[in-house]
């Protein structure tokens, strides 16, 4: 009893001192000096705010000017090197990043079941970097494989049998994969290239065949540091605002 005695008396002195001290604080800014210290934290959490979407869209703009199109599967042939300029690059693995756009109806991405050489890991991600599932043996598939379907906002017809349906909040996202490798032998690294370009994505309906891989290996992948409005205008169109 003492000691939450003594506990409720400690808390009662240092709200009032909080209290006297912020009383203090606010007392010593005018009206206009509150107001432009309210508009500058504004600002910053909006900035914070819209980090992931940013993120993204400069991903995806270093993916197309290394010639990758949206749906289409950007990879390296290689363990990335300094040309690279994502924030965290694993160069003990094999990466593949597709770009998906749900636009025109919903995505199919297929992963390849892992075997004992071979396996593929990673995320599903909406335009705010919000996981929709993992992917490989800890993740949706079990490491058996799988058909994912990716669906658009406000999709409401039924789903075919036989995928694991991801309704997305956004339009557009991104898919991060890991194709490892046993070893850095050359033969390790294109057996695990190979078992990567296993991947498809294609329209619900489409042709598996019809993937386009496109390598980015050595090539200059840096996310830009402005975006021209044009392309923020056309992405504003294609991810909803994030509701708080």
């Amino acid at each position: 009893m003492k000691i939450t005695n003594n506990l409720t008396s400690v808390t009662l002195l240092l709200s009032i001192l909080f209290c006297l001290t912020g009383r203090g604080l606010a007392e010593s800014y005018s009206a206009e000096e509150l107001q432009q210290r309210a508009i500058h934290r504004r600002a910053v959490e909006a900035v914070i705010w819209g980090m992931p979407a940013v993120n993204y869209e400069r991903m995806l703009h270093a993916a197309i000017d290394n010639g990758a199109k949206l749906n289409q599967v950007v990879y390296w042939s290689r363990p990335v090197n300094w040309k690279n300029q994502t924030l965290t690059p694993n160069p003990d693995t094999i990466y593949l990043n597709p770009f998906y756009d749900t636009t025109a109806g919903p995505v199919v991405v297929e992963i390849p079941p892992a075997d004992a050489d071979h396996v593929i890991v990673g995320s599903f991600d909406v335009a705010w970097q919000n996981a929709l599932a993992d992917v490989g043996p800890a993740g949706a598939d079990k490491g058996k494989g799988a058909k994912y379907l990716i669906t658009p906002p406000g999709y409401k017809e039924s789903a075919p049998e036989g995928y694991i349906v991801l309704p997305s909040e956004t339009y557009r996202g991104f898919v991060i994969l890991r194709s490892n490798f046993k070893s850095r032998s050359d033969a390790d690294v294109e057996s695990a290239v190979e078992h990567g370009k296993r991947v498809k994505v294609y329209p619900l309906g489409g042709n598996p065949d019809s993937t386009v891989y496109v390598d980015a290996y050595d090539k200059p992948f840096i996310m830009p540091s402005r975006l021209s409005v044009r392309r923020s205008r056309a992405s504003e169109a294609k991810v909803p605002r994030k509701s708080n």
